[in-house]
């Protein structure tokens, strides 16, 4: 893979041999084979991976080219590239897999760390999608196309909101890629109706599909009724309503309606078994509500499907003081 992309074309005039002869592009080499095979931390390979791995013999090498500072200071003689590598990558997949770049799909993830928040960088305090907002993290915005190549990502403070990284992303990819026709795909959460507006008086027009807010779908709900069924393939069917210069799009999937009503099935089976357990228990009124709390979080909505009698004070939790 390393070759039909061409990349020691790439990296060799940008990764020269180092005063004591260290050779870059063999330490990069290592990590990208790391990477793909056996992913974990640059300790890791330091201290278990290369070891166990063929590499050194592979690029004529030696233990010296995983020591983990070697591998640390290659990492940070790449960041200086990042845009002309996406540039070469695009060509090289535009030539090699004939890639399309006309639709964009935008989205961030976060991640964690477990220590001492620092008083500079950015790890920060922020909205935590994996429910640890004790811990400081990084916000991760990463572009790709629908076949998963990656055309941008930035790694941002741990408080940035996803409202506020659309603008500079857009100017990212029209300066790198140019102001082609495109479309981007994202959550509802991403753009504001500013950087919407922004999107629609650019010249050339920016397109994007997003979700609709839910406020703003209850209000289209009446004009969707008259409007017929189209189906786009296979157990998917569209509603087009054009209104307002806007395309709205109302989707029904058959596959995805059936598998949620499984899941929510599970759940509400599992909520069920587990409101009847405790019903055997007969546990006091405090430890009946701290498990019903517990059984409320891990079935989520389906909760709401089912009608719960607590006792009253000082009551057991008995089946005639507690029932479902």
């Amino acid at each position: 893979m390393w070759d039909l992309l061409q990349l020691d074309a790439f990296w060799q005039p940008r990764l020269p041999p180092s005063r004591k002869g260290t050779r870059w592009p063999n330490v990069l080499k290592t990590l990208v084979a790391y990477r793909l095979i056996d992913p974990g931390s640059e300790w890791r390979l330091h201290r278990h991976w290369f070891d166990h791995s063929a590499m050194g013999d592979l690029l004529g090498e030696d233990f010296a080219i995983a020591h983990s500072h070697t591998l640390y200071r290659c990492l940070d003689r790449l960041v200086a590239h990042k845009q002309a590598l996406f540039s070469y990558l695009q060509e090289r997949w535009r030539s090699l897999f004939e890639a399309r770049f006309d639709i964009l799909l935008y989205d961030l993830t976060s991640t964690y760390f477990e220590c001492e928040p620092p008083a500079h960088g950015k790890r920060k305090f922020g909205y935590s999608r994996d429910k640890r907002s004790d811990c400081v993290q990084v916000v991760i915005a990463l572009i790709v196309t629908p076949d998963g190549f990656p055309l941008a990502y930035e790694v941002l403070a741990g408080n940035t909101l996803d409202k506020q990284t659309l603008t500079d992303f857009l100017a990212k990819i029209e300066a790198q890629y140019g102001k082609a026709e495109r479309i981007w795909v994202m959550d509802r959460g991403i753009p504001t109706e500013a950087t919407l507006a922004l999107m629609r008086t650019s010249d050339p027009p920016v397109q994007c599909l997003v979700g609709t807010p839910k406020g703003r779908f209850s209000k289209l709900e009446t004009s969707f009724l008259t409007k017929p069924w189209a189906a786009v393939r296979d157990q998917v069917t569209v509603k087009l309503l054009d209104q307002d210069g806007e395309l709205y799009v109302l989707a029904l999937s058959a596959g995805r309606r059936d598998q949620e009503r499984a899941m929510r099935q599970r759940r509400l089976k599992r909520l069920w078994r587990r409101l009847h357990e405790l019903q055997r228990q007969a546990p006091s009124r405090d430890r009946l509500l701290l498990k019903l709390g517990a059984a409320k979080n891990e079935a989520g909505r389906a909760y709401g499907l089912v009608k719960v009698r607590v006792p009253d004070k000082e009551q057991p939790g008995t089946p005639d003081t507690f029932n479902v």
